[in-house]
């Protein structure tokens, strides 16, 4: 049957509506351009997301941590008592339980009933386990009890309390003496002050362990004496998440790669050299002072 010019005409046009091959990897090369070029600013925008996440679920426990001691005639919580209910102590420790990789209590990597429920700010928290991580943690641990057992799961905990707040149940210890401030009422903190005195961080996930973070003060305030037998978190591109003592919450970029080791899975090991660390003396500077 012979084409008309009308047939050949469509032909013709459907031609020229359609794609060529050239043509479609050109629009495939562009896609691609423009994703590789959005992509890091999606992932930013997620950092930065996380970020505002973290900061907000740090304002929250100084509500709660403020709550206790307007409560408890201005005595801080303790950053450390042991886990056994029968001791003295136990009461007054902000958190309980261990969950560390090796020596911790595998049920305390996920049950909040035994470990951040039994801290003393608990009921001032809403009680709401998800504060007490950071959003940007995504690190894991083999479950080895519960009810995921033999699954890999989030720990229920990033935040380490400071230290020197409270102290080690309520005494000083190892990493610092008399001859520096330790600060058992809210009254205490006058030096560095509550704007300059930082209360909880988000520990490094082969550091943490305990409910608290020492800050080591041997030394203090020579730069070559820094030491940190205990590290901070990098989750947020190399800076950590601090809430204050004023209720204020922000977020440190560390500038020593000493302070940001990477991710293991098996604990942690501080750098053979630690002297002159500014993020140490930061640290320091935001810790306590010298007894006048």
């Amino acid at each position: 049957m012979p084409v008309t010019p009308v047939c050949r005409l469509r032909y013709m046009k459907a031609r020229r509506d359609a794609f060529t091959l050239i043509e479609l990897l050109v629009v495939i090369a562009i896609i691609a351009i423009l994703a590789s070029m959005l992509l890091p600013a999606l992932a930013k925008a997620k950092t930065k997301a996380q970020g505002v996440l973290c900061m907000g679920n740090n304002r929250q426990l100084m509500v709660a941590w403020r709550m206790y001691i307007d409560d408890n005639r201005d005595k801080l919580p303790f950053a450390y008592a042991p886990d056994t209910p029968s001791d003295q102590n136990y009461p007054f420790a902000w958190v309980h339980g261990d969950v560390s990789y090796g020596t911790g209590t595998p049920a305390d990597w996920w049950n909040y009933s035994n470990t951040l429920a039994k801290g003393c700010i608990w009921p001032y928290t809403g009680k709401s386990p998800a504060i007490y991580k950071c959003p940007a943690d995504k690190t894991t641990v083999k479950a080895t009890s519960g009810p995921n057992a033999g699954s890999r799961i989030t720990r229920i905990r990033s935040l380490s309390m400071d230290a020197w707040l409270g102290m080690n149940e309520g005494q000083y210890t190892w990493f610092g003496g008399q001859d520096l401030r330790g600060y058992f009422k809210s009254s205490d903190l006058i030096d560095p002050g509550p704007s300059g005195t930082w209360v909880l961080l988000d520990e490094h996930p082969d550091s943490i362990n305990d409910g608290f973070f020492i800050v080591y003060m041997i030394g203090y305030p020579s730069p070559a004496s820094t030491q940190l037998p205990d590290c901070p978190a990098s989750y947020h591109n190399g800076a950590c998440g601090f809430s204050f003592a004023d209720g204020h919450a922000e977020i440190k970029r560390w500038l020593d790669p000493r302070t940001k080791p990477p991710v293991n899975g098996k604990g942690y090991t501080p750098a053979s050299n630690q002297g002159n660390n500014p993020d140490v003396i930061w640290l320091w500077d935001h810790t306590t002072r010298k007894v006048k």
